[in-house]
């Protein structure tokens, strides 16, 4: 974790990071590589279900009104840094959601994106369980860049389901399958809630 009251970021590297709309670029830049390295061309399928996934998941949002009306008490101003990739199942889920709560503060949460493998030095602040596990998104206080709080990588349900399924060595394929039936049958009720409860601790 980071220091308290130190900054988490500078000014010049929060200017350098992407936003949403970057983001979802880079995805569409790296679907287009005419000529993927090995490594890229593996990671390819995976950029392909994000985005479909992204794509699908967007416009079926709706926020909590409970939500809504906590966004709507906030005054102070407050940056979104989101770690992760374009390739991320996880992301795919929650990132569109991380959206639309900045998107209906009113202009109190912007957010900004970095990529995780380009950040290792971020990601390593907010380690879990001893990995780098995305999601993170690091809400900054935008005057100072020091830490108000902190989510991710997973609704805490899910992390624990995960956690437990990866304990007895369920094959990874099956932890991704139910990982995404999770997020499907939920319809992002669990996040919206542990993002109320964290909007509600800043007001």
């Amino acid at each position: 974790m980071s220091t308290p009251n130190a900054p988490v970021l500078t000014a010049d590297r929060l200017a350098a990071s992407l936003t949403y709309d970057g983001l979802r670029q880079h995805i569409t830049e790296a679907l287009a590589t005419p000529q993927p390295d090995e490594h890229l061309a593996k990671q390819l399928p995976y950029y392909r279900e994000c985005s479909e996934r992204i794509n699908q998941l967007t416009p079926t949002i709706h926020l909590l009104p409970e939500l809504q009306t906590a966004l709507a008490s906030l005054t102070q101003r407050y940056v979104w840094a989101i770690i992760t990739e374009g390739w991320c199942g996880d992301a795919s889920h929650t990132v569109p959601l991380l959206e639309a709560v900045a998107q209906a503060s009113g202009g109190h949460i912007e957010t900004r994106y970095f990529l995780r493998n380009a950040n290792t030095d971020l990601i390593d602040r907010y380690l879990t369980n001893g990995g780098r596990a995305m999601p993170i998104a690091v809400l900054l206080h935008a005057d100072s860049l020091t830490e108000a709080a902190v989510w991710g990588p997973r609704p805490a349900p899910l992390q624990a389901l995960m956690q437990d399924l990866k304990a007895r060595q369920t094959d990874p394929k099956d932890i991704t399958a139910q990982a995404h039936a999770w997020y499907d049958q939920d319809d992002t009720r669990t996040t919206q809630h542990e993002l109320l409860s964290l909007v509600q601790k800043l007001s």
